[in-house]
């Protein structure tokens, strides 16, 4: 941990009369090689890295997490990130152009929220469960946000509340709103209140909007979905936090396709489908993987009803896909 008790601002004259300070602050934005830090006097500076930072080992497209305490170098107006301090948490992800390494989104985070919606584009509720599968490692608390009420038939509607009781059933609050017409919105003001919290969803499903909605002067950019396709295209390109003038921060990160777990093996899957874990322990195999185990206290959960098939079906496909990566990884040399 960066100790914060320092002096917030230290010069040290090198020589020929170079000035060197050193201060404190926190990673705000990031857009490839060039970090923004927030630092602790209020300046914002355009920062570049010094030296080499790795996490647990893992191979990383990015070093610097949007939500980093770092101590940062300014020599001659010049400023390197030299240091990066301990994270109480971090979510992370599979990179999505180089499949065997790791791209760090964002760190020190109080909540998370995944923004969905049932048209506008068309759902795909596999995402929910992939983005949670990002938080629940770190014990993130995490809403799910279902966006352009407004725009919704019955049907849609229909949909929309079978989510919410689905994830609340469970732990993951819902919140049904409209950007563009303000529907839900000072509920969810109350939940980011005085929290730094990461907002993420597939490209196109109005994060943008919605942080307009909740902070109308930060007059973010937006794009409207596709007229051919009906798909997302990408309006934030990198991840960056914006200070709530009702208390707090948000971290927009930029708009998801797809969401892969390189990072994971089946039974970490497992141990973070909530409800699943929750009674794994009346399973007969402390290993059970809720397939075709006997004695599997999920597969009993299921067929009393006491546990949701959506969720159940969405477990599988990951499961499966891990396992493919996992066995092309171990024959590759081949």
């Amino acid at each position: 941990m960066l100790n914060l008790l320092l002096v917030p601002r230290r010069a040290v004259i090198r020589p020929n009369s170079i000035f060197v300070y050193m201060q404190e602050g926190t990673v705000i934005k990031t857009t490839g090689s060039w970090y923004d830090v927030r630092l602790d006097s209020g300046e914002i500076l355009p920062c570049r890295m010094k030296g080499k930072f790795r996490l647990e080992g893992k191979s990383l497209t990015n070093p610097v997490a949007v939500g980093d305490r770092v101590r940062v170098e300014i020599e001659d107006g010049d400023a390197m990130i030299k240091e990066i301090g301990s994270r109480s948490n971090y979510v992370i992800r599979q990179s999505p152009r180089k499949k065997h390494d790791l791209h760090l989104i964002a760190s020190n985070i109080d909540q998370a929220m995944v923004m969905v919606t049932i048209n506008y584009p068309q759902l795909k509720q596999g995402f929910i469960d992939r983005f949670l599968l990002m938080t629940e490692p770190h014990d993130i608390p995490a809403h799910v946000i279902v966006n352009k009420v407004d725009l919704y038939n019955d049907q849609d509607i229909e949909i929309a509340e079978g989510l919410k009781f689905i994830y609340e059933h469970i732990g993951y609050p819902v919140h049904l709103v409209s950007s563009t017409e303000g529907t839900g919105i000072e509920a969810v003001r109350d939940v980011l209140k005085d929290k730094t919290t990461l907002i993420g969803g597939q490209s196109g499903v109005g994060k943008s909007t919605f942080i307009n909605a909740l902070q109308p002067h930060l007059e973010l950019k937006t794009t409207d979905l596709s007229d051919y396709s009906g798909k997302g295209q990408h309006t934030t390109t990198f991840a960056e936090m914006f200070e709530l003038d009702f208390g707090g921060f948000i971290i927009d990160m930029p708009g998801i396709k797809t969401l892969s777990f390189n990072n994971l093996e089946p039974m970490d899957v497992a141990h973070n489908f909530r409800e699943f874990f929750a009674v794994s322990e009346n399973c007969k195999y402390p290993d059970c993987l809720h397939r075709n185990e006997p004695g599997c206290a999920v597969k009993e959960g299921l067929e009393s009803g006491a546990l949701f098939e959506l969720r159940y079906m969405n477990y599988l496909k990951i499961l499966e896909e891990i396992e493919e990566q996992n066995y092309w990884e171990r024959h590759s040399h081949f």
